[in-house]
């Protein structure tokens, strides 16, 4: 077993309750397809840790984009009191201040907020597509700005400062180190406690160039033998 896959399972091992958040796709049309590398990955750590662990798919879920109200004419009114999602089941905390969330009545960023909050870890996993991270786990990371934005802007209490979290990102070959760091610095920023452990990059091939199709072939392989099988 891979030596990375090796630490973070050691890390989380010593946590009670834990949230993989897994935002790689495909095409759910197709019989019998496929999933992506890193949702295995999240799978297979789940295996292997039981029952403390939760997944949630992020693809799965409709979460509109953020609304940029860190950067308006008016200001910065990201993550108000005003902007408190009113909805006890939703929100148990009274914590979830989101205005897409009140503007969009179906939107579905509760269901990740309310479980980061019951959790003392949370790991990303996604993929590096074009030398950054995946489409989705930018939406994600970009709607969950109140968070960060309570402790900087607004001067309130940080609530991810117990919270462990970690990024685990599978790419083919190009800028997976690079995207690793930039994304530890961003959880930083959140609050999050970022643990080293938790957070690495699976690369096949650091030949940017690599782009026949023998060459995803043989990755897909050889992160299987790595870690699945």
């Amino acid at each position: 077993m891979n030596n990375l896959y090796i630490k973070t399972l050691d890390h989380l091992k010593t946590k009670q309750k834990i949230l993989f958040l897994t935002t790689s796709n495909r095409w759910s049309g197709e019989e019998g397809g496929e999933k992506p590398k890193s949702t295995l990955l999240a799978e297979k750590f789940a295996k292997d840790l039981g029952e403390k662990v939760k997944i949630i798919d992020v693809t799965k879920l409709k979460i509109y984009s953020c609304e940029g109200n860190v950067s308006t004419e008016k200001g910065n009114s990201c993550g108000q009191k005003e902007a408190n999602l009113k909805d006890n089941e939703k929100n148990p905390s009274a914590c979830h201040r989101c205005w897409a969330s009140l503007n969009n009545k179906d939107d579905e960023l509760w269901q990740i907020s309310k479980s980061l909050f019951e959790s003392d870890c949370v790991i990303f996993f996604g993929s590096v597509r074009w030398g950054q991270m995946n489409s989705f786990y930018q939406k994600l990371i970009e709607r969950l700005t109140w968070l960060e934005n309570r402790h900087s802007t607004l001067g309130e209490d940080n609530l991810l400062g117990k919270i462990d979290a970690g990024i685990i990102a599978v790419g083919h070959n190009w800028h997976g180190k690079e995207v690793i760091e930039t994304q530890k610095q961003v959880l930083k920023f959140y609050g999050f406690n970022v643990v080293d452990d938790i957070c690495w990059n699976w690369q096949f091939t650091e030949d940017e160039n690599s782009e026949d199709n023998e060459s995803y072939l043989k990755a897909s392989k050889v992160f299987m033998e790595e870690f699945i099988d």
